[in-house]
């Protein structure tokens, strides 16, 4: 008899586990379908893009472009050639350059002449319109010769050269390519790297200036008043 009421109790306190456990069971299952439906997000109508930003992304593609597509920074972008001028702007050209010579406004173009590179300089070589410019006052653009000179300030003699560059003056430069400087009696002038106007009296100095080795490094000398 004490065996069955106790086979009784062990099977009603089984049966109240199993329920319990079922309960606990369902009661997760619920918990878990409420967090899935609180976590799932609110679908909202996205607003369409503005015509500038469409504008914005359009225009710049460069970042959607495959790398090997996209230009070099560091190779230089190529100037465009320019057009070669018609006769009319060349004739323009010379009407100008004529009307500044006259004004005694030269360039070194001016003090051009035909000449063989490496041939000997012959007097003969020089042309009547430079002759023409020989004791006369005139403005000469130019650069002064950095190895002409060895101060900043308070410069009495340099070179003038056609460009910045060293080639313009020496052995192997075009002896039209420079002008010798002496500033005028108590007149100075300093030194710039850019371009300068030297104004003063031009000559033709076939003498003063010869290479010892040979030839001439120089045939022209100004006497500068001013330098701009």
């Amino acid at each position: 008899m004490r065996d069955r009421t106790n086979t009784l109790r062990w099977t009603v306190t089984l049966s109240g586990c199993i329920a319990l456990s079922l309960s606990g069971l369902a009661d997760q299952v619920v918990y878990a379908q409420q967090a899935n439906s609180d976590a799932t997000p609110e679908v909202t109508k996205e607003e369409p893009e503005s015509k500038s930003t469409q504008a914005d992304k359009k225009g710049d593609d460069t970042a959607s472009k495959p790398f090997t597509q996209r230009p070099d920074p560091r190779r230089p972008i190529a100037a465009a050639k320019a057009e070669p001028k018609t006769d009319r702007q060349l004739a323009q050209d010379r009407k100008a350059r004529d009307a500044a010579k006259k004004n005694g406004e030269l360039t070194f173009d001016d003090l051009k002449f035909e000449m063989e590179k490496d041939a000997e300089f012959e007097e003969k070589l020089i042309t009547k319109e430079i002759k023409d410019l020989d004791k006369k006052v005139v403005k000469l653009r130019g650069f002064i010769l950095p190895n002409s000179v060895f101060q900043q300030s308070g410069i009495k003699q340099f070179v003038l050269v056609r460009d910045n560059q060293e080639c313009c003056f020496g052995p192997g430069a075009a002896i039209y390519d420079c002008v010798m400087i002496d500033m005028a009696p108590g007149k100075t002038t300093s030194f710039a790297t850019r371009v300068v106007t030297v104004k003063g009296k031009l000559e033709i100095d076939t003498k003063s200036y010869k290479d010892p080795e040979g030839g001439y490094y120089a045939i022209y000398k100004m006497t500068a008043e001013e330098v701009k």
